[in-house]
């Protein structure tokens, strides 16, 4: 495809995309299911879900629907144990620091949109020394719609004092890619996160992909160029 317009920002989906939260996800699933009684899933079965948050976790770990009598509590349980649990062995994937580091240095504008709420999203931003590196950390409960509606994109590019199309946004999920398409941003999908078997890459409307955070630099590096 031909070379990207530069952009004035580019905004990423935190679990899955900036950083690898899986590992502390698929503890604190393990830890509920040994509360109540049942044995550990694999981590390779847990991985692809974790993205769709604590339902769809609950929904795994215990072939439960939503509402079914327990299921609350068992989610309840989940996301105290997460919470416990937000740094334990959560860190940004592999160059995605020199990502955030080169966009800074070029003076590009970035910033987080996540369907996770601001109580779980803001002590995780702390603890990864990333919450004084932007003004733009939306979360699921900041705005009244959340992705895969364009608003929360909306807000955060206007955080940024940046119009939408002159933004990228980075995601590992369709709500990603279809937020970014509605609120006018160029979507990026991201392979190397948490590739959901019933949301396949194909269906996203990704107007590219990444199979690593270092080929948005060389994006950068090919856009600079036109």
């Amino acid at each position: 495809m031909n070379p990207l317009p530069l952009p004035a920002a580019v905004l990423f989906d935190l679990d899955g995309t900036l950083a690898d939260t899986a590992p502390d996800l698929a503890h604190a699933l393990n830890e509920t299911l040994r509360h109540y009684g049942r044995p550990p899933l694999p981590f390779a079965q847990i991985r692809p879900v974790v993205s769709h948050g604590g339902i769809a976790l609950i929904q795994l770990g215990f072939g439960m629907a939503p509402e079914e009598p327990g299921f609350e509590e068992r989610r309840q349980h989940l996301l105290q144990v997460y919470q416990d649990n937000l740094y334990r062995e959560t860190r940004l994937f592999d160059g995605m620091e020199t990502v955030l580091e080169t966009l800074e240095q070029r003076g590009i504008a970035w910033g987080v949109v996540t369907n996770k709420p601001s109580w779980l999203t803001d002590p995780l931003m702390r603890a990864l020394g990333l919450d004084q590196r932007t003004p733009a950390i939306v979360s699921g409960d900041t705005c009244p719609e959340r992705k895969p509606h364009p608003l929360p994109i909306l807000h955060a590019c206007k955080l940024l004092a940046v119009p939408p199309e002159h933004c990228w946004f980075v995601g590992d999920a369709g709500r990603d890619m279809q937020a970014a398409r509605a609120a006018g941003c160029l979507p990026i999908g991201a392979t190397f996160g948490y590739l959901h078997p019933d949301d396949p890459v194909e269906n996203w409307g990704s107007v590219l992909d990444i199979d690593h955070p270092r080929a948005l630099l060389e994006l950068l590096e090919q856009s600079e160029t036109t």
